[in-house]
């Protein structure tokens, strides 16, 4: 078994968005959850694949297929206002000016 295997649903999910650069603030929105939420996902995705940082994390789902991770990971994920972030067609305007420690390495 990968140690992705173990991975929920929504930690597949998180990891992927943090992939494409959004910060925790903008997967909240994505996820229409709260920031402290996404954050929780965060750890217990960390302790489930053995990084520390969203660089790693960035790295680890890159390494393992990028976009297509989540089709190789589990099928039965939810889509919804997802499929829009994980298409390859780049990131809504709104995500340009991303914050750099969004994808490099700052701690949850």
């Amino acid at each position: 078994m990968q140690p992705r295997d173990r991975l929920s649903a929504k930690e597949i999910q998180v990891a992927t968005l943090v992939w494409q650069g959004l910060t925790n603030k903008d997967i909240a929105s994505v996820l229409n959850t709260s920031e402290q939420v996404v954050k929780n996902y965060l750890r217990t995705t960390f302790d489930k694949l053995g990084v520390w940082t969203r660089l790693e994390l960035a790295l680890y789902v890159a390494s393992h297929g990028g976009a297509n991770w989540r089709a190789s990971t589990n099928d039965a994920l939810e889509v919804g206002t997802w499929k829009a972030a994980t298409s390859n067609e780049p990131m809504h305007e709104s995500h340009a000016g991303t914050r750099p420690e969004a994808i490099t390495g700052s701690a949850v």
